[in-house]
């Protein structure tokens, strides 16, 4: 009987165990439900961007390219957009038939959160390729290689040296980094290169990481300001001809890769890219492009020029007439630099076939009605043709009150005169299309009117043109505005300016 009782004690007590243990096991599981619910209500979920592949990117027919603005990268001189990363990318928007929209900045990390979130494309920098960087997007193949090189400044004597004196008085190994303040660009590779350099030194190398772009700390170097930084040697080199007193030829780090970047799971878009770049490599109008912004003599020139933007802040030697008469109406003055360049290339001599002339290319009849000659100012050609401008701006705004869409009928009227416009807006309505809206509507019917069918309709009132030139100059005016806008970043009041418009 005992050993009864005791056995079924025991099965009474391993079952009681198997009920608390069950218990314990559902605690935990409530806990961690519980756990989860808390980390949902106290972090918000980041929503899963969209990937923006080939077809989406074609479909909208522009590729959306985020740079950096310097003296290689992207720059305007002389009034014209320019560049290694933007030629290679505007040969790339050829290549795949569809508009470039280039975005600008010089934050890496703005750069990254952009391509990220899907707001743009592409990242056309010198970015180097790293594992932690693989995490966050993909790479395409490499445009380029470089060396990550010690940018320091020579003695003030330097001249007077012998080579070998002067590799003495220089940081020549990457040892005597030790103990040295280095400026560095924020959330770079040389930053991530200094910090390794130092591991493998075993020492200190003090690393500031400062907002500035690499171009920026050179010229701080060679001024002075700060003894040292680091950069990729390709842009290095360029940087030395505009600061001859620099010293760029200790590497710190192997030959590494300089590719683009697309959104994670682009796959389409990055293989139709590296196929391209692979090609394009190869052929002579990629060494054109490659010799002309790093091995081009007048690299310094162009950078010394007043009319290089980014330094001298200028786009013409007239900026000052441009902006003191756009303002009198309203008008950003960098959209009408845009149409001067277009017009004249900056030239108040110049001449055209049809009898137009100076810097805004007014023809005769409407030069005298605004008051100026062959033998006028250029102040005073601006003034007439701003004028002008504020006229059309006049004739169109009850037949086109959007202001963003009336800036493309005022371009297309000053190049083509104001009746061929009208006539196209007609043509458009009685086709069915938005006689109040540009884009594929009334830009159809201004470019139809070569065609007799058209030409010759009955609401058409000044017949025949050639509207292929006015389709291309609003397209190539409004591209140009854009640039001008990248690079000089001012406040207006909108985006086309004509909201203050006097009446």
């Amino acid at each position: 009987m005992p050993g009864k009782i005791q056995f079924v004690n025991c099965i009474v007590t391993h079952t009681l165990m198997q009920l608390k243990n069950i218990r314990y096991q559902l605690l935990l599981i409530l806990l961690c439900f519980a756990c989860a619910e808390s980390r949902d209500k106290s972090t918000p979920h980041r929503a899963k961007v969209p990937v923006v592949d080939l077809q989406e990117i074609r479909s909208q027919g522009r590729l959306i390219a985020i740079t950096d603005f310097n003296s290689t990268n992207y720059f305007i001189y002389r009034g014209q957009p320019m560049g290694y990363q933007y030629e290679l990318i505007q040969e790339l928007a050829d290549h795949l038939g569809i508009k470039l929209d280039v975005r600008v900045s010089n934050d890496l990390e703005e750069s990254f959160n952009c391509l990220i979130a899907g707001e743009c494309n592409l990242i056309a920098i010198n970015l180097t390729v790293t594992k932690e960087r693989k995490k966050l997007f993909d790479f395409t193949e490499p445009h380029s290689q470089t060396r990550q090189v010690l940018i320091q400044r020579k003695p003030e004597n330097w001249k007077e040296l012998s080579q070998s004196e002067l590799e003495r008085s220089l940081i020549m190994n990457p040892l005597d980094l030790a103990g040295k303040t280095i400026y560095v660009k924020q959330n770079s590779a040389f930053s991530a290169r200094l910090k390794n350099l130092s591991d493998e030194i075993g020492d200190t190398i003090d690393i500031r990481e400062v907002p500035d772009d690499p171009e920026q700390l050179i010229m701080l170097v060679a001024q002075g300001d700060i003894d040292y930084s680091v950069t990729d040697e390709n842009v290095a080199l360029v940087n030395q001809t505009y600061y001859p007193n620099i010293d760029v030829s200790m590497a710190i780090s192997f030959p590494q890769n300089l590719a683009w970047a697309v959104q994670k799971g682009a796959v389409n878009l990055r293989r139709e890219i590296d196929l391209w770049l692979v090609e394009f490599k190869q052929t002579a109008r990629y060494a054109v492009i490659y010799n002309k912004y790093f091995k081009n003599q007048k690299s310094a020139e162009i950078v010394r020029s007043d009319y290089f933007t980014i330094s001298s802040g200028k786009i013409s030697p007239y900026d000052q007439a441009i902006r003191k008469y756009s303002e009198q109406i309203g008008l950003d003055w960098r959209l009408v630099a845009s149409m001067i360049y277009q017009e004249s290339g900056f030239n108040p001599q110049a001449r055209s076939w049809a009898g137009a002339y100076g810097l805004m290319q007014l023809m005769p009849t409407t030069a005298r009605r605004f008051g100026v000659s062959r033998n006028s100012s250029p102040d005073q050609q601006i003034r007439a043709g701003i004028e002008f401008i504020k006229w059309l701006d006049n004739r169109f705004k009850d037949q086109v009150p959007r202001e963003d869409e009336r800036i493309k009928f005022i371009l297309a009227a000053y190049n083509v005169g104001y009746g061929h416009v009208v006539d196209a807006m007609n043509l458009a309505e009685k086709n069915g299309k938005n006689p109040k809206v540009w884009d594929q509507n009334v830009d159809e019917f201004l470019l139809k009117k070569s065609n007799p069918k058209y030409y010759l309709d009955p609401v058409v009132k000044y017949g025949y043109c050639r509207g292929n030139e006015p389709y291309q100059y609003v397209t190539e005016v409004l591209e140009r505005y854009e640039h001008y806008k990248n690079i000089i970043k001012e406040d207006h009041r909108s985006v086309l300016g004509f909201q203050q418009i006097p009446k």
